[in-house]
Order: structure tokens, then sequence, then C-alpha cells
């Protein structure tokens, strides 16, 4: 299927050629039928992409000291990286979708065939969680209703202006949202006074019933509210305008009448002057989007309803109640609609935006039969220019094309040792890119036609932490080798089933992405320390910094946690420097404060030959301190690794510096290829894997009694 994307580094706008996206549990597929281009938020985009690199650092100031941050941290081109691989990503464009559903759960509100509207993107399919879908009345037009959630945004800005029948209203800039909202408020009783320089959006707004205030001509909008009120002021301004400068702010305070409201409903300057709120005690509130719900991953995720008692307009609600006006013909769309295009000649569409008539820019799209083709496998390129695969030469596919993927994994496969198969990812969009960039011969959305490829040797799993265990465990049963990034799996139940897959496929191998036992630091030291007599001690610090309580990784239904998630790297980086059985495992969190989402925690681990090892992984440390630092002490010595890029033996002479960052990422995947893909062995041995695997699980418990 086709699909508009954004590259944010090169700035191209693709109409790009991509799988159909998966329909992930509480999510209804849509075939769409039109969309509308958002002139505001999707020309931002489009602006910030065309940008050099000095724009876009000067649009984005806290993103820089970011950068600046980590190149002092993790080194320059460590940083580089990142940075080319984050802007690199395209983003998929558009939120108002109409479409018809394609298919559902037997539990969904809906039923395939329904007329709806989303907030999905431009294209041909789209994946949408249920609570941001709702119907569409039958007297409503698709067309019309692509206008539904960028209505919507101005309808949360009215809700929380809450104005009252008969209050005097200011709407400042009058693009779609704009004038919009001018419609909304004049059904509920208002007065408005919209502002703008484009005189064919003040004559819209004029047909709405609008008083309006022309800046081309020089008119002075505080003048005009004056007037307007009898010198009495305005009882609310909701500013849709999208501008870098603070003074519409300090227009819509002094426009106002004292307890006044303002909304920020767009994006704007905001150095906001207290004297301007102080002296008439006026509210200032930013609207979020579509309303309650929005960006609330429970809300649109997991479908959990905010109760009707207690949240009477969530998001979807806000949806339903401007296809109501639409309905009720209280909205007029057909005004607003300048430029239509076919899908197939969408790029016209975004030169369009440019124009200064445009408004609404409404994307027809053809009735192609996409829907055979969700399950199958999209060809990147002729089959002819596949390279053969061989014993020497196995096939490999990724299930899974996110930024740990596309940065550090798919990058360091040998080109030369191996056929690159597919990709599968949930949307398809990544795994189509990766495809693309690292010439692989297909991609998809679909795990199941991944396994039962017949060419396929091996897999890499770097999908979200829950489904781990799962894939492992059906790759195994499908006949091939599989490469797990952490966690192997979230429960005992999880390891026992891969334990059942290994019974069941003893031909077949595994290894956990555990990189940094193939750091060149760490062998070095391992070999520095290799003649030292008696037990060890490892202390390991991680100062992992803080990730916010809603960040997928501290799901515990999801990601496990940051324990399981990351903390098991340095489980077995302590079992591999020490290189004897774990035995004890005694985790202790930090009580209250940063310490209440079981990330800042203290690992003892107890080993068969008498060595002890302490890991220490902190989320409350400063940024500028090294992130990783590893000691172990044996024999008399004591040896250093400095965040992987410093390695030495204090008052020795072995030392170690690496160009950049090295946390064992290429020579780990060399391995695989050469280790498990080719000669069929154990890269780890599963009985260490377990063994770690285990002992994180035991300290994740731990640490969750005692908090």
């Amino acid at each position: 299927m086709k699909q508009i994307l954004q590259n944010l580094g090169s700035g191209e706008t693709i109409l790009a050629d991509v799988p159909c996206p998966r329909r992930s549990n509480g999510s209804v597929l849509i075939q769409t039928r039109q969309t509308l281009v958002s002139l505001g938020t999707e020309k931002m985009l489009i602006d910030f992409g065309r940008g050099g690199y000095l724009a876009k650092a000067r649009s984005q100031p806290d993103k820089v000291k970011q950068v600046l941050q980590k190149i002092k941290t993790d080194g320059l081109w460590t940083t580089v990286d990142a940075v080319k691989a984050k802007l690199d990503a395209p983003i998929p464009l558009g939120y108002c979708n109409v479409g018809v559903v394609d298919s559902c759960s037997e539990q969904s509100a809906f039923t395939v065939g329904d007329r709806v509207v989303s907030n999905g993107p431009h294209a041909e399919m789209v994946s949408v969680p249920e609570n941001l879908v709702a119907k569409i009345p039958d007297s409503v037009t698709d067309e019309e209703a692509t206008y539904t959630v960028v209505a919507a945004i101005g309808l949360q800005g009215i809700r929380l202006i809450q104005p009252t029948l008969g209050e005097r209203i200011v709407v400042s800039g009058l693009g779609l949202i704009g004038l919009l909202t001018v419609q909304m408020l004049r059904a509920q009783g208002c007065q408005v006074l919209g502002i703008d320089f484009d005189e064919r959006k003040l004559a819209l707004a004029k047909q709405f019933g609008a008083q309006v205030v022309d800046l081309s001509k020089g008119e002075d909008p505080v003048r005009a509210a004056e007037l307007w009120t009898d010198g009495i002021g305005v009882d609310g301004v909701v500013i849709t305008a999208s501008t870098k400068s603070d003074e519409l702010v300090h227009q819509a305070a002094t426009m106002c009448r004292k307890r006044g409201r303002i909304v920020l409903v767009g994006v704007i300057g905001l150095n906001l002057r207290r004297a301007d709120f102080y002296e008439k005690e006026l509210s200032f509130q930013v609207s979020c989007s579509y309303g309650p719900g929005r960006y609330d991953p429970n809300y649109e995720k997991l479908g959990l309803d905010y109760p009707i008692g207690f949240v009477r307009w969530t998001e979807k609600r806000n949806f339903e109640a401007v296809l109501q006006l639409m309905a009720d013909n209280k909205l007029d769309t057909a005004s607003l609609s300048t430029h239509r295009f076919s899908f197939d000649d969408a790029l016209d569409g975004y030169q369009a935006i440019y124009d200064k008539t445009a408004l609404g820019i409404v994307l027809d799209y053809p009735a192609h039969d996409v829907v055979q083709k969700r399950s199958q496998l999209l060809p990147m390129q002729a089959q002819s220019d596949v390279p053969a695969r061989s014993s020497d030469r196995p096939s490999l596919a990724f299930i899974g094309a996110g930024a740990f993927t596309t940065r550090m994994l798919l990058p360091l496969l040998p080109d030369a040792k191996v056929v690159r198969h597919s990709i599968v990812s949930q949307t398809g969009v990544s795994a189509s890119h990766a495809a693309k960039k690292f010439g692989f011969a297909n991609c998809g959305t679909d795990v199941g036609t991944i396994l039962n490829q017949a060419e396929v040797d091996a897999v890499f799993v770097t999908t979200p932490h829950n489904t781990h265990a799962a894939i492992v465990a059906d790759a195994m049963d499908h006949g091939k080798h599989v490469f797990v990034e952490k966690p192997l799996a979230m429960t005992t139940e999880e390891l026992t089933s891969i334990e059942e897959a290994m019974e069941r496929n003893p031909a077949q191998r595994f290894v956990i992405g555990f990189n940094r036992r193939f750091s060149p630091h760490t062998v070095a030291v391992k070999s520095w320390l290799s003649a030292a007599t008696g037990p060890k001690t490892a202390v390991i610090t991680v100062n992992a910094g803080m990730i916010p309580a809603d960040h997928w990784t501290q799901d515990r239904t999801v990601g496990g946690g940051r324990i399981i998630g990351e903390a098991c790297h340095f489980i077995d980086l302590a079992r591999f420097m020490i290189d004897s059985p774990i035995v004890d495992v005694n985790a202790t969190p930090m009580s209250g404060g940063d310490g209440r989402l079981g990330d800042c925690a203290t690992i003892q681990l107890s080993f068969a030959d008498g060595s002890i090892a302490s890991v220490h992984y902190l989320s409350n440390g400063s940024k500028a301190f090294p992130k990783e630092r590893v000691e172990v002490f044996a024999g008399g010595n004591v040896a250093v690794i400095n965040n992987f890029r410093q390695s030495s033996v204090i008052g020795g002479k072995q030392t170690l510096k690496t160009r950049r960052q090295d946390k064992g990422h290429a020579a780990e995947v060399e391995s695989f290829v050469d280790t498990v893909c080719r000669r069929g062995e154990w890269l780890i041995s599963a009985q260490e894997m377990f063994e770690v695997s285990r002992a994180t699980l035991q300290a994740d418990q731990q640490i969750r009694e005692k908090l």
C-alpha cells in the first residue's frame, strides 16, 4: 500500500510503498477513503525537515543541550550516530482520516463496513486504537467528516474557556481550526470577534457570523475589542494562531475584562508578562490536542475509558460531538475545502500548502484492493538481485525495526556473510525504511509470514519485551536460530516455555543480546585479570538516568520495568567477568523519592567460587557523570572500565582506549552469524543465559516486595 512519510533529516516528503499495518489488540483496521492535510502541523514538520542542521538546532535549543551533554559523556561519534539515526527515521504525516472498518475484534463496538473517522495518518490502510475512532452519522459525508479531528482540537479549546450563552469571545488566528472554532462558538450562542491578516479568511469568519479585525489594514485588535464590548473587555480569547511572537498573549490579556480567560490552542511565544495577568486576575491555559485521554497510554492504547460521570468530554466524545454538529448542519466545511487531489497525486497536494489560498486540502483515495496484501511480504528488490543462501551465507530476518535496531544492529551486519531476507514491524513504516536503507529483499508486518519462510535460517527479535518469549519459542518451533534482545522473558513461566521449546528443537540455538560481554574493554579486562588467584569483587555502577513513569519500559506488562529490561545486562556482565555460577541474589531498592519506580537499586550477587559483585543501578544521578563504570578487584589488582571508552589496570601498564564508545554490539552480531548461524553452536551457553535471566527475575521480585 502507499503512505505519505516525512524524512526529518533530508526534508523529503515521500509517497512510499509500505506493507499494510497489522491490527493491534484493541484497534480497528481501516481502509481509507479520504484524508485532510493539516496546514499547521504538517507544514511545520515539512519546514523543519527542509531546514539545515543549524536551523533545526535553533528551533530546538533544549535538544541541543541534550546533544552537547551526550558528547561529553558518550563521545562525539556516538552522539553523531544517534542524532543522524533520529533524524533519518521517517515519520507518518496526517491525523485526519475517514474510511471503512476492514477488521476488528469480536468485542469491538464497531463492525466491518462501518464508516469511521480517526486520527490515522495519510495511508491506504491504518490501524487505530478504538478510543481514537468514531462512527460517522449517515447524513455526514466523507469529506465533511475529514474535518472532525481538527474541529475537535478547537472544541477542546472551547471547553477549557467555558463560554456561556451571550459571552463575547475572541478567536485570534483564522486558519482551519480558528474558522471551525468560530462556528462552534456561534453554535453555542456566543458573540465572536475574529482576528487575522488574510482577507479571505476574514470573509469566511463574517460568513459564519463573526465580527472581524483585519490586521493587514493596520486595524488595532485591542481598540476593536474595546469598542465591541463598550469598554468592558472580552470574556475570553482562544488563540489558534501560529507565531514565535509573545505579542499575541499580551494582546489577548489587554483585550480581556477582569477575570477573563485565555486558552492557547495554537503555537506561540510564551514569555508572559506578570502585570498583564496580575492586575486583572486573568486565567491562562494551554489546550492539549483533542481532549482528555490524549497521550494517556491507558486510554489510547489499552482502551480504558474515563467514566462519563467524571470526565464528560474525552477525545473520542469530542469527535462524536463534532460529528453531531455536522449532522445538525451547524458546521460548514464545504467553504473550507480549497484543494482536492487524488492520493496518487498527494505530493502535488503538499506543494499546495504553500499556496496562499489554501485552507482545506482533501486527498481522495482510489478503491485499491490492498486487503489481500495484508499478510504478504512486500518485495523491495528483484529476486534476481538477492544473493544465494548457503551454509556459509545464512539468510536472516528481523522482527522489529525500532531505533535500537536501525542504529545499533542493522549497520553491523557483515555484508559478505549473510543474505538479508526480510524485516517486519507493527506498522510497516519502519520496516520499509530499514529494508530500503540496509538492503533487505522484503518487508512486512506479519511475524508469521517471516517464520513460515523456509529459506530464513535465523531471526533477530527486537520487539517490545512482553513479546520476546513467545516469539523465541515460536521461531525455534519453525526451525530458526534466534538472536533476542534482552530480556529473554518477563516471568519464570515464560522461561519454562523456552526450555520446553529447546527440548522440542535440540538443533536450534538462541542468544540474548548481552552485548557488553563482547566489548573489547570487557574482553581486555578479563584477560588482564586472568592470572589473578582467588575470588574477585566486581562493582558495576550504572548511572542510568531518569525515564518517566509512563514510558513503555516502565510498564510492568509491556516493558517489565528497568531491572528486567536493562539491569539484566549488568548481572550478565558480572557473571561473565567472574566466570562462576551465581548462587545467591539480594536486591535492595531505594525507598521513596526517585526510588518509587524501583529503578534505584543495589543488586548483590554471590558466586560459587566465593566471588561477589554489586550492581548499583541508579536513575537519580547527574548526566554529567559517566553512564557506566566497571571496577574489578582481584589478586592485588584493580581494573576499571570507564563508559566503555577507556579501560586500564590501576598502577599498571595495561590500557585500552577506543575511538568511540564500544559496548560490544559489532563483535556480538558477527559472533552470532559465525558461531550460531554458520556452525550451529551456542554463543553463550543456555545454562548461563537461563541463570542470568532467573537471577534478574529474582532481583526484580525482591525489589518489588520491598518497595
